[in-house]
């Protein structure tokens, strides 16, 4: 029987490419040949490259190779990134078939279901990877199948204190939402690609999602929807957390440079007494938001420990990261 070679597919993102990293780790422990592929542009901003045996890292041009710079249309650069990503795919389809090394499965991280397109068209598996919790999949599967006046009838600012009933979840607040189905969303291309996401699968005969969760931890959710099998493989965080391998921290890509400053002021607090502020890698806050936030922790009266990305502006100076603390 061929060795398995598994093809993992994500974007060019810290939160994608990670928990990929900890699913490919896994997979290689039990004998798999594991393809990784992102763009070029993740792969230069990694400031230290994952290796290991039965590892391969390759990279494709998704027409961005220095990153996306401020003014960039984002639409576009998913075009060019499924455009230019399903070639790809479909040459290295083809080119480890003729190699005699043939592709068994494809895996894709989140928001990329022109993968599983590729996939079924060369009838190869494939499976998305869900990074975000399966309550997340569940809501989204329900917003575009039957339930959307229901969640934006009932999570409008006028209602915010009713509660959303769903089909085998918990009953919900407006707050425990993604913002994308909220009616104050203010980015409706991000709603399509969760919607894109959702038809693919659907299309799919027995759609396979592999969620970075635990059967302890979201029980009901990973049971909601009966036509996907849903398999939570979580959680995928790296080995050297506690309780794990406290040896095996390099199986992972950085893409942003930081200090290490604050964690001597960190593990000077109480366990529990520090608030932990960050938007991700890709929310940039306006200098309003940014002050009321400030006002708000600094009214609160608790340490806490704000994480803001550097960001370059058009007309204005870089900002600096700032890990803003407030001492007792």
């Amino acid at each position: 029987m061929p060795q398995p070679h598994f093809l993992l597919v994500t974007l060019p993102a810290q939160g994608h490419i990670n928990p990929a990293l900890q699913f490919a780790k896994r997979l290689i422990r039990i004998g798999v040949s594991v393809t990784y592929i992102t763009s070029v542009s993740a792969r230069r901003r990694m400031t230290k490259v994952p290796t290991a045996h039965g590892l391969s890292l390759l990279t494709f041009s998704d027409g961005y190779d220095d990153g996306l710079k401020p003014g960039d249309d984002t639409d576009n650069h998913l075009l060019e990134f499924k455009r230019r990503g399903k070639k790809t795919l479909t040459d290295l389809i083809v080119s480890c078939d003729n190699e005699g090394k043939p592709i068994t499965c494809i895996v894709y991280s989140l928001l990329l279901p022109w993968a599983m397109v590729v996939a079924r068209q060369h009838h190869i598996p494939s499976a998305v990877l869900w990074i975000q919790p399966a309550t997340v999949l569940d809501i989204y599967y329900y917003y575009f199948n039957g339930y959307e006046e229901t969640i934006n009838g009932q999570a409008g600012e006028l209602s915010s204190k009713r509660l959303i009933e769903l089909p085998g979840l918990p009953p919900l607040a407006s707050r425990d939402l993604p913002s994308f189905v909220t009616p104050s969303n203010a980015y409706p291309s991000g709603l399509s690609l969760f919607q894109e996401q959702m038809e693919v699968l659907l299309e799919e005969t027995n759609a396979k999602i592999l969620v970075n969760t635990f059967d302890a931890l979201e029980p009901e959710a990973l049971q909601a929807i009966e036509m996907f099998k849903i398999i939570a493989i979580g959680p995928l965080i790296p080995s050297s957390f506690p309780g794990n391998d406290p040896s095996d921290s390099s199986f992972k890509a950085e893409l942003f440079q930081c200090s290490k400053d604050y964690l001597q002021w960190l593990d000077s607090k109480p366990k529990s007494t520090v608030i932990y502020v960050s938007f991700g890698s890709f929310a940039v806050l306006a200098k309003q938001q940014e002050e009321e936030i400030a006002r708000a922790l600094l009214a609160y009266g608790r340490s806490f420990l704000w994480v803001i990305r550097n960001q370059k502006q058009s007309g204005e100076e870089e900002k600096k990261i700032n890990l803003v603390v407030k001492k007792n």
